[in-house]
């Protein structure tokens, strides 16, 4: 499940025609949500605002939080912070298994 409980979803051509009944017919934003069935007609802003920047493609973008892949160095920097954890602690295993008393 995405988004947030509640949130709405709506699909490229609800968003094409709100973006056209505001360009086109210069209708407001509250009597669009109202005539579409939106719930919130803030929404239509950011609509018209990625029609007008990206053209169709802008009403296509996905939602939700987008996955950054780290940096290089930062990746390189967190590996080797983890082999050094990993030497320290094989080195306290090792030390603990040889001061142990074989007992048979």
């Amino acid at each position: 499940m995405t988004g947030i409980k509640g949130s709405q979803h709506y699909s490229a051509e609800i968003k094409r025609e709100a973006v056209r009944l505001y360009l086109g017919e210069r209708m407001t934003y509250p009597a669009i949500a109202e005539r579409l069935g939106i719930r919130k007609a803030d929404r239509i802003d950011d609509w018209v605002r990625a029609y007008r920047q990206e053209g169709e493609l802008g009403l296509h973008r996905p939602k939700g939080p987008r996955h950054k892949k780290p940096d290089q160095a930062a990746y390189i920097a967190r590996m080797e912070m983890e082999n050094e954890l990993l030497k320290k602690f094989h080195e306290e295993l090792r030390t603990l298994s040889k001061s142990k008393p074989a007992t048979e």
